[in-house]
């Protein structure tokens, strides 16, 4: 009886060693995962549950409560539905995993190494939204978006008036973007509070130009509320050490 009481603590000792070093997504890890069903264009939920909003891409929307449908919305979201639906991917996180509503936030690659986040920009079916402190790909998706932009690909052969004239700045960036709210609630720090939507303690909005020119806006500029906002800065000193100058008007 003892021997059996034994091999029980013994047993127990070491279940609750295997579970106390389990570890769930944390800063710069990664993980497989299956996808289960697509959202829409950037965000979907995994075999278990979990949502998946991917880093530093914004589709068009097609599922926003009380929000039409918006140009190349349904394009994108049946685009990333036939690459992903029922997938192996592996999500690899930046410096934060998760958003503020629990959303997994990642980079996410199929198995034959395909960058799905990098191909939704470069095929013309995201913009770029990168919120810091996520931004390592950041300059990666700014060289995409620019090729599509050239190439007119997928929503930038949208003509202006169809993209939703965006951010009337020198260069008058066609963008027409959005507000973003994925899944039933959308939630996410830029769907269901959308990507005009600042972070906490930003309210500087970088955005870059259809020349490439990286240009921030303060509250209360001239062009604050037609600009779309692609990076946040908490202070004008952060926004040009990023490389941002301010409008020349």
């Amino acid at each position: 009886m003892k021997r059996k009481l034994v091999m029980y603590l013994f047993a127990v000792a070491l279940l609750l060693a295997a579970c106390s070093t389990a570890e769930g997504p944390k800063a710069n890890g990664e993980m497989t995962a299956i996808v289960k069903r697509v959202v829409d264009g950037d965000t979907f939920e995994l075999a278990s549950g979990e949502k998946v909003r991917m880093i530093g891409v914004d589709t068009p929307e097609t599922v926003k409560p009380n929000h039409p449908v918006e140009p190349y919305g349904k394009e994108a979201s049946n685009y990333t539905k036939e690459l992903l639906t029922g997938k192996k991917v592996t999500l690899k996180f930046d410096v934060e995993p998760y958003d503020k509503y629990q959303r997994l936030l990642a980079y996410v690659y199929m198995e034959d190494g395909t960058f799905v986040n990098e191909k939704l920009v470069r095929e013309g079916y995201a913009r770029i939204m990168t919120i810091p402190p996520n931004v390592a790909q950041a300059d990666l998706f700014l060289t995409a978006e620019r090729e599509a932009r050239e190439g007119n690909r997928g929503l930038w052969g949208l003509d202006v008036g169809e993209q939703g004239a965006d951010a009337k700045d020198a260069d008058k960036k066609a963008a027409g973007k959005k507000d973003k709210a994925k899944d039933e609630s959308k939630a996410q720090p830029s769907k269901s509070a959308d990507s005009d939507t600042p972070p906490e303690g930003k309210a500087i909005k970088g955005n870059i130009n259809a020349k490439g020119e990286k240009i921030y806006h303060v509250p209360g500029s001239a062009s604050y509320e037609q600009t779309k906002a692609e990076m946040w800065f908490a202070t004008e000193e952060e926004a040009q050490a990023a490389g941002f100058r301010a409008p020349k008007r």
